[in-house]
Order: C-alpha cells, then structure tokens, then sequence
C-alpha cells in the first residue's frame, strides 16, 4: 500500500504523536509501504510557520529524508484535476492532495471528514 500524508498527519508522524492512530502509524513504518509527502504540505507548513501559526524546525526536510519519507512534486496533471474536483472542500492545498491521491493511485492517511466525501482511498488516523 502506498501512502499520501496530509499536512496534519505528517506532523503527527515527525513528532510521534499520540493523535496518530495505531493503524496508521503501523501502515507509516510497515517498510512494504512507499510513504509520500506532497510538496503542497511542505508549502502549507512553511506558510503556516511564517504566519506564526505553527512551530516546525528549521530542518523539515531533513527529517522527512531522514524518516525516509518519499516526496511528491506537484505536476500539471495534479493542477488540472485539482481545480476541477468538486466544491466540497475549498481548502486548496487539501484539493491538491485529493488530486494527487487519486491521480498516483495512494492512500491519503486523513483524519479531515470533507476528503471522505471525494471518491479518494483514505486511512483515517
């Protein structure tokens, strides 16, 4: 099985959170799942980080090479699809996701209830 983690998860993930489900963290270090963060959350967090919303080290990227964590670029295909989904969710970073699951074939690991409404594979943790 192999893995798209929204931005919430891969925080949970880097600082072993307890919100993290057992499931999901299972299916995060099960080592026959190829685990992928998108290049939107690296864009959400480092926004977030700037705004003062969110305390992440300096080193994000690092500790996603280092929990071997494989990223995902954003290509056009993703973009189109993106903005074509559906208005359920307006979160445009959360549409990137969606399009990128559904376009590479990936579990989105999620715990937000609006992605369930797409036709995505999800992994609630």
């Amino acid at each position: 099985m192999n893995l798209l983690l929204d931005t919430h998860t891969l925080i949970w993930a880097l600082e072993n959170n307890p919100a993290l489900s057992d499931k999901a963290r299972d299916a995060i270090i099960d080592g026959q799942n190829i685990v992928f963060v998108s290049a939107v959350s690296i864009w959400e967090i480092s926004i977030k980080k700037a705004m003062g919303k969110l305390h992440i080290p300096d080193n994000l990227i690092d500790e996603i090479k280092l929990h071997r964590f494989t990223m995902l670029n954003i290509n056009a295909q993703h973009a189109m699809l993106a903005g074509e989904l559906s208005a359920i969710h307006k979160d445009p970073f959360d549409r990137m996701l969606i399009a990128q699951s559904k376009i590479e074939k990936l579990v989105l690991v999620s715990r937000d209830k609006m992605i369930a409404q797409y036709d995505v594979q999800l992994l609630i943790p």
